[in-house]
């Protein structure tokens, strides 16, 4: 079993910085593969970006274009989002799976934080 748990969220203005958390808990979890997911009200949860324990590789959805930045140190996942727009706005969710590879799908997650809101003002 493994426990998530998201912090940094908040509330900023268009162009602003803000950097996400997650500390992660329980067995062998230095061995997952760590994924950042976002919902907006009324829209489907959406991957961010995801970093892979197996190669270190680091994958990031197709609207970030080069602003946000996933890393790890240990047991802690990181988002640095820079130049944030108000289209990001959502609640940004942590996820972790022992799987190698599909880490943008969601489906393939097994354990999921409570989320942290993030709010972008224009």
């Amino acid at each position: 079993q493994v426990q998530l748990v998201e912090s940094g969220g908040g509330l900023l203005q268009s162009g602003g910085s803000l950097r996400l958390s997650c500390a992660a808990s329980g067995r062998a979890v230095s061995r997952y593969s760590m994924g950042w997911f976002r919902q907006a009200p009324g829209k489907e949860r959406e991957f961010v970006a995801a970093i892979s324990y197996y190669s270190g590789n680091t994958y990031y959805g197709d609207f970030v274009e080069g602003r946000f930045t996933i890393s790890r140190e240990g047991a802690t996942v990181y988002l640095q989002m820079n130049d944030l727009k108000p289209e990001d706005t959502a609640v940004y969710y942590c996820a972790a799976t022992n799987q190698p590879l599909r880490l943008t799908l969601r489906r393939f997650y097994d354990y999921w934080g409570q989320g942290t809101q993030v709010t972008v003002s224009s």
